[in-house]
């Protein structure tokens, strides 16, 4: 059955969430396809979700436990500290990087057929996320090493999935709506990645930054993420700066808000732009 687009004056922000819905095929389809060639004509093939977090692992806890000797959270083997945040970490950084690009990659696309452009970015981030599910394997893996079971917190794990999808998805429309119109924003996103990968806590616990810095510390919306993450996986000793946390999700929402308004503010100009 075939569906027909109607166009009513005052309806047309109702009328494009509804859009969204209707073209929930195109979203599977885009996501689906993304996943299928990400890996394509790679030697090893999806095996390098498991290679990249599992390197940056060994690298953080030698320079973190072994040189720097910072303490982890609890009895928690290091491993399974850095671990723990590496998830979160990368799910994010890899959907900063699949959604800067994901509407240059469709270019052809977005010039010739109508359909919420927000689909491309948001099924971007899917592909990043089958990465984290890959990559969640190798922190089984370590538990049974190690012979550490969690407690019942790690019950309270998809919330903080959620918020790191929030995260993910409000960042995401930055991006990919600032490299349509600065294409500037290609060379700025690795920086920003790798950037942000030390000044969150990543290889080390966000405890040892001192008390009176944890507020303004905070301020990093993956900092709550990567605590919330930990608290759920580790248990025991490790613990949630509430204050801290609250403000990290605050400004996950306002990032994921912004980055809505934002991306429909500029959707309009894509198909002239790109």
């Amino acid at each position: 059955m075939q569906k027909e687009l109607i166009i009513e004056a005052g309806r047309t922000e109702s009328q494009y969430w509804k859009d969204l819905w209707r073209y929930r095929e195109l979203f599977y389809f885009l996501a689906w396809r993304d996943i299928l060639v990400r890996y394509k004509q790679t030697a090893i093939g999806i095996a390098w979700a498991l290679i990249r977090p599992f390197l940056t692992m060994v690298v953080f806890t030698f320079v973190f436990k072994n040189l720097a000797k910072l303490p982890s959270e609890g009895n928690v083997p290091y491993p399974i500290l850095v671990y723990a945040a590496l998830l979160p970490w990368q799910f994010f950084s890899n959907a900063l990087t699949e959604c800067s690009n994901s509407l240059i990659a469709n270019a052809n696309m977005l010039s010739k057929v109508y359909f919420p452009r927000l689909i491309v970015p948001t099924s971007a981030v899917i592909v990043s996320f089958v990465d984290f599910l890959i990559s969640g394997m190798l922190l089984l893996v370590l538990m049974i090493w190690y012979n550490f079971v969690p407690d019942w917190r790690i019950l309270t794990l998809p919330l903080f999935i959620l918020i790191a999808f929030a995260a993910s998805i409000g960042a995401g429309l930055w991006l990919a709506a600032l490299t349509v119109e600065y294409r500037d924003f290609r060379f700025v996103v690795p920086f920003i990645v790798q950037f942000g990968l030390y000044v969150s806590p990543v290889g080390f616990s966000s405890k040892i930054v001192p008390q009176k810095w944890q507020l303004l510390y905070s301020i990093n919306p993956m900092v709550g993420v990567i605590d919330g993450f930990r608290w759920a996986i580790l248990g025991g000793e490790s613990q949630i700066y509430l204050p801290g946390f609250a403000l990290s999700l605050l400004v996950v929402i306002l990032i994921l808000w912004s980055g809505i308004w934002y991306f429909r503010k500029m959707e309009r100009t894509f198909a002239d732009v790109i």
